[in-house]
Formats: C-alpha cells, structure tokens, sequence
C-alpha cells in the first residue's frame, strides 16, 4: 500500500500540533464522546487527546458478470477493501502523529459523490486517547495505535473483563445474484417457493464477507474478535449487485488475563427517555 503520510493536509498537521499531550499541557482536546463516555474513558485509565480523521475518494473499476452468474465481482471486493484501509491507515497516522496510545469510537462511512456514480467517499473518524501517568497503556499490532469500533462505555466494560482492544478488522465482498430466467419465474407464480438461487448467493457472499474479517483478526494474533456488524448496500451500482461488510473489533487479554470472577455483575438501568 502507498504511503498515506503524504495525504495528510497541512491544515491538518496544524489542528494536530494544537491539541493538549504531554509537553504541551496548554492545548485542548476534541473528541466525540458524549459526557458519559468521557467519564468513562477518564475512568479507565485514559484521557481523550483529539478527533483522528481520514479521507479517501476513490474511483471504482468496472467488472462485467454473466447475467445467470453467481459471481464475486473480485475487482470491485478489492476497491471496498483497499478504500477503507486508506481511509483508516490515515486516520491512524493522525492518532500517531498527535501521540496517541489507540483510537476508540471509529465509524466508517461510505458517500457516493454526485459528480461521478463511480467515485465514493470513504472516512473513517474516531478520538484519540492516551494512557494517563502510572496507567499500563497498550498498542495495536507493530506498535501502532490501536483501533476500536467501541463506544467509551463499551471501552471501560471490556477493561474491566481483563480484555483489550486490538485492532479494528474487516471484511468485503461485492457479490453479483444471479438472474432468474423466464420459465423458473413463471413457474413460482402464485406460490410459496424457496428462491434457492437468490439464498445461496447471498449466504456465501456473507460467509466471504466474514470469513475475511475473521482471517483478520488471526493474522493481527487476536483471541476474537466482539462487536461485529455485517452491513449491506448496492451504492447505487446496477441491479444485482450487492456488497457484504462486515466489521469488528478484535480483542487481547490483558497482561494479567482474564478472571470471569472479577467481572463486575450486571444491574439493572431503566431508562427515563421517550
């Protein structure tokens, strides 16, 4: 992958210098926590430093399939894939650049762009954090920040069982569905029938899907992988096309390891809002 350290803006690595870190105890932080999460992330050890962001718009290739295919289109797999992994490896850079320990709260959207139905926006945006003085920090995989789908409360929880997190993992799959001809169409009329072609594409594009973001998690040497999401959207490509993502967040036991006896036991919240 080409170097993303280039596609920082100036005005970006501006922002960055201002935020409050060690050795410039005058500057402020930004982040997207709510009071809650900041509490929380307070209470875990860590402290917020600043909103890491990456962008990437990308131009998508053009892959045919057979109109009673059922078919990965491998060219656009690759282009979901590679888009987000940009988007995300920046948003990284700007959590190393600004000194932080991890990334917690990251959420990644896809924007198709109205000049070009080939061409999408991917961003990735989460807060930075750092480990106070005298807290035992951690990183992700080769030193880098660590990355987390987690909300700060879920942050604090999985500390709290002896686990951290990782690395955000992920997976892709753009998937043609193959077209019924007229004579199966015909004979279905008027009648409750699995539709086994329809059932059996989109299972394995799911399985694709997962099984890349649980190959992931293993190469990142993660014990598994929580909070995992499976999104699905056409982003306005043709008919029959479909695109399966799915997404977690990849856990290690602390260095102490895990007891389920320390594991604080769930109450019961009622909540007052409408």
């Amino acid at each position: 992958m080409a170097d993303t350290t280039q596609a920082i803006p100036q005005h970006a690595l501006q922002r960055l210098a201002g935020l409050r870190r060690e050795g410039h105890p005058d500057g402020i932080f930004t982040s997207d926590f709510t009071v809650n999460e900041f509490l929380l992330v307070r209470k875990a050890g860590f402290e917020p430093i600043g909103l890491c962001v990456g962008s990437c718009i990308y131009h998508l290739g053009i892959q045919f399939a057979g109109w009673t295919s059922n078919t990965e289109l491998e060219v656009l797999s690759t282009a979901m894939y590679e888009a987000r992994a940009l988007a995300m490896e920046r948003m990284r850079q700007e959590a190393a650049n600004m000194g932080a320990d991890g990334i917690v709260g990251v959420r990644l959207t896809v924007k198709r762009m109205e000049w070009d139905t080939k061409v999408l926006e991917f961003v990735a945006i989460g807060t930075g954090i750092v480990h106070a003085k005298g807290h035992p920090g951690f990183k992700g995989p080769k030193g880098q920040p660590f990355t987390s789908a987690l909300s700060g409360q879920d942050f604090w929880t999985l500390l709290q069982s002896g686990y951290r997190p990782l690395e955000m993992v992920m997976g892709s799959c753009v998937y043609h569905v193959a077209r019924r001809g007229p004579l199966a169409s015909l004979g279905s009329v008027g009648q409750n029938v699995e539709l086994t072609n329809f059932s059996l594409a989109l299972y394995e594009a799911r399985e694709l899907a997962m099984e890349r973001m649980q190959l992931e998690a293993t190469e990142a040497g993660a014990e598994g992988v929580v909070g995992a999401d499976l999104h699905e959207g056409s982003h306005n490509w043709a008919s029959h096309v479909i695109e399966f993502f799915a997404i977690g967040t990849a856990v290690l036991p602390l260095a102490g390891g895990s007891d389920a006896s320390s594991i604080p036991d769930p109450t019961l919240v009622l909540s007052i809002n409408s």
